[in-house]
Parts: C-alpha cells; structure tokens; sequence
C-alpha cells in the first residue's frame, strides 16, 4: 500500500477500483454539515451508508435517489433508540464504521459502552486520534489523546501508543515512528509521565507495538522538525521524521490540535479507537469538511 501523505491522496487511495468501501452507520444526520460530508463521501465513492434517525429529514435529499443502491435508511425519532441502532449494526457486522451525527456525545458513548449491547471489549481502552495536516508538512501527522483520556494511566498511554501505530498503518506506514511528548529530552523524577514513556521504548524494543519505532522524552519541534533535533545533538531515530505524537495529557493534546488549527490552518480528522470499529466523533460544530475528512480516515483504519 502506498503512503498516504494528505487527504487528497487518502480519498483518492478509498476510491480506487476494486477497493471494498467501508460501509457506515450513521446515528441522527439530521444537521446540514454531517448530511453534506455524507453527500460527499458518495459523490468520491469512499463509502456506504446506513443513516439511522428521522426520515423526514433524511429521506427527501437528493442523494437518497441518486445513490439509492449505496444508502438506507433505518427511521427511528428517538435519539438514544438511533444511538442503540447504529450501534447494533457495527455489533452485528452490518457496518463497518460507527459516525455520530446531531447528537450529544454522552447518548452515543452510552450506546458504544453498554456491557450488553455496546462495542467495546471488556478489558479495551477507548482512546481519540487525530491526523492533522498542516500547511508547509510534507506528511499527516498522527496524535492521541486530545479529546477522551484526561490524564492516561500507564496502561491507557500503551493503548495509546497502539492505537496511533494502527491508524499510522492504515495510511501505508508500515514501521510509524512515534514520539512521546514533552517539554525536554530527559527522563526525570520531577515529571512521572517520563517513567512511563522508558517503560513505552522498553515495550517497543520487545515487539510489543510489532514494526514501530517509540521514542522521548522529546519535544514536538524535535520530533517534527529534522534541523531542530540536529542542532539540539538529539540522537533518535525519530528526530525530525515522527509519524505520530502521544502527548502527556489531554491538556497537551488540546492545546496542540486548537494552536494547529487556529494559527496553522490545518486540516484535522479525528476518531475514536479501541472499539471494535473505528467511531467518528465530530463535534456538532465541526464543518462539512472535518467531518469528511475524519470519515474518511474511519473508513481507511476499518
């Protein structure tokens, strides 16, 4: 597979002939972005779809006819019973990737996380990654936890670091590189997360994450950036050549994808991992083109 580098290249990469296309369940599209992001993801040909909510919003689009042999539609008015539905159909293998339309995000996770009917293994941690493409970066970027995990624990920060391998490898990289992040290139007593970064390069040089390289303490100029770790002395196999990031707390991880997309006008997909299928968790706000693009990195990781 080849590597994918930006978008453009990711909707060209779902679209090609013979390709299987992911199919998703949809819970309450009832807003104009996330049924434009649906119009769109039919037009490129990068997905299938089951929309679950309410018909009389869904039912008069144009798509609906259009693409009538790719699109169903389930009706359902209640918006914890859409949640509970969509959900069932990523259960029961009828769709691939689970996408959260106009609803709150507490309705769905408590879909995704019921101990009967729900999507995530016993023992699973739910984590949140976000590619980012940046302006003046030759490559996405991958990085977790900027939206679920407030403060990872050792185990929750391996979860994390698996789970950036995998969607690093569903875009073509076969052996990612991924950074753990931090305001300096020393382990130290006086910042605990560095014990449990050593504990993560250990992991990795024992197989545990399979063809990775997991290196840091380091800071994000020095994993992205080849002449700051050059400079700097920094002898790393990542230096300045990093596929993922994993930041030290949900505070870090925000903050980065915020300054991103404010001062660098980047482009972000995100999605949660360690279900059973990968869940696209736009907020309500997010325009048409995030929630496209966050799909179709759900649909490429599927």
């Amino acid at each position: 597979m080849q590597f994918i580098r930006n978008f453009t290249s990711l909707f060209s990469h779902l679209a090609a002939p013979g390709r299987h296309r992911a199919r998703v369940a949809v819970a309450c599209p009832h807003d104009e972005s996330t049924l434009e992001a649906v119009d769109r993801a039919l037009a490129l040909g990068i997905a299938d779809f089951v929309l679950v909510g309410n018909p009389e919003v869904i039912a008069a689009r144009p798509f609906m006819t259009a693409y009538r042999d790719r699109v169903e539609l389930v009706p359902e008015l209640d918006t914890d019973t859409a949640a509970a539905r969509a959900v069932a159909l990523v259960r029961e293998g009828r769709a691939d990737v689970l996408m959260k339309g106009l609803l709150n995000t507490d309705n769905l996770l408590r879909a995704i996380l019921n101990k009967e009917h729900g999507i995530l293994s016993p023992g699973s941690v739910l984590t949140h990654v976000t590619a980012t493409q940046i302006p003046g970066v030759d490559r996405l970027i991958m990085f977790s936890d900027a939206a679920v995990i407030p403060f990872p624990t050792a185990e929750q920060r391996v979860a994390m670091v698996a789970a950036v391998a995998k969607v690093c490898r569903g875009l073509g990289i076969s052996s990612p590189r991924i950074a753990l992040i931090h305001c300096s290139e020393k382990t130290s007593p006086k910042f605990p997360v560095t014990a449990d970064y050593a504990m993560l390069r250990e992991m990795c040089a024992a197989g545990a994450f399979g063809s990775a390289v997991v290196d840091g303490p380091m800071d994000v100029k020095t994993a992205c950036d080849p002449h700051s770790g050059a400079v700097k002395g920094i002898d790393s196999p990542i230096a300045g050549m990093a596929d993922g990031l994993i930041f030290p707390d949900i505070e870090a991880g925000n903050v980065f994808y915020k300054t991103v997309t404010c001062f660098s006008h980047a482009l972000n997909a995100g999605m949660l991992v360690g279900a059973s299928s990968p869940v696209v968790l736009p907020s309500r706000s997010d325009d048409t083109e995030s929630k496209l693009t966050s799909l179709a990195l759900a649909c490429a990781c599927a």
